[in-house]
């Protein structure tokens, strides 16, 4: 019986340990990642999580942040989603006429097919949505779909709230304060995040077609990776807004999952907000922000 209660107390004792190892830990990350913010201009919201632990850490949650092409990644999963209960299929050919193909906005789709009149993949066009953030890509997959409202219902089915999904990319561009209705909370968002990547929700062959896209992305190479080892697996998706005549970026942000070398991960949401800062600034609070999470995740 004395040897039951020694070993139940010596477990406790570890448990207690190592419980306040991983206490100060994410103290001192807390700090450091404060201390980050107060030295930015604008509003910077930011929610971690741990994609073993499920621990959390987040700052400035109370706010909606407005996504910009952040969006786009909800609207994958939801056509995925689609995919998956085989009211499309990712080889099914999309037919893509010079009228949807709208000048003015960001569109790789557009400046390699300038006249349309083409029939695309539903996989092409996934890729140019969310691996390069095509603005026309981005309405055709959102016209196929439903709308918006499909799209924010979908979210919400999943048991997360926090975010908003009413408005395209056309609808977005016509005027600066529409941008802020597509709008989401940090922890809203990282919870998506860790939903994807735990694949709770979508075939495992959507699930990796879709990681894929995300991990192979060369869009803001200056933020979520800008301070990471090269090599290292970051699935993510950015969003941006440009600035205004005042010089007020509306949204510079970055959320995805990221890899360690040893097989665990975190997600991560970043959103910079109403930012008088330059964009190599806003770029590297997020960054700076993704390197002391990676450092922290490592010193466990």
């Amino acid at each position: 019986m004395k040897s039951n209660i020694g070993n139940c107390i010596a477990i406790v004792l570890v448990i207690f340990f190592y419980s306040e190892v991983s206490f100060a830990q994410n103290e001192l990350l807390r700090t450091e990642i404060a201390g980050i913010i107060a030295e930015a201009n604008g509003q910077v919201g930011v929610a971690i999580e741990g994609l073993e632990n499920g621990d959390t850490l987040t700052f400035n949650n109370n706010y909606h942040y407005p996504m910009q092409s952040v969006f786009k990644f909800p609207l994958a999963l939801a056509v995925l989603s689609e995919v998956d209960k085989g009211s499309f299929s990712l080889d099914q050919k999309i037919y893509i006429n010079k009228t949807d193909l709208l000048p003015n906005t960001w569109s790789p789709l557009r400046e390699k097919y300038p006249n349309g009149n083409i029939d695309l993949p539903l996989s092409e066009l996934l890729n140019y949505t969310v691996a390069v953030s095509d603005n026309n890509g981005c309405d055709i997959l959102l016209r196929l779909i439903g709308g918006p409202a499909k799209v924010n219902q979908f979210v919400h089915n999943l048991g997360i709230t926090d975010m908003q999904i009413v408005l395209t990319e056309e609808e977005m561009h016509k005027e600066w304060q529409a941008q802020y209705k597509n709008w989401s909370t940090p922890a809203a968002m990282a919870q998506l995040l860790t939903k994807f990547f735990r694949n709770s929700f979508l075939s495992e062959t959507s699930r990796d077609f879709l990681w894929n896209i995300m991990a192979s992305a060369n869009t803001g190479l200056k933020r979520i990776k800008g301070n990471l080892p090269e090599g290292t697996i970051v699935a993510h998706k950015t969003g941006s807004s440009g600035t205004n005549d005042d010089g007020i970026a509306a949204a510079t942000n970055d959320v995805g999952i990221v890899m360690l070398p040893n097989g665990k991960g975190f997600a991560i949401v970043v959103f910079v907000s109403d930012s008088p800062d330059d964009e190599i600034t806003r770029d590297k609070i997020i960054a700076d922000i993704t390197k002391a999470v990676w450092d922290a995740y490592l010193s466990h």
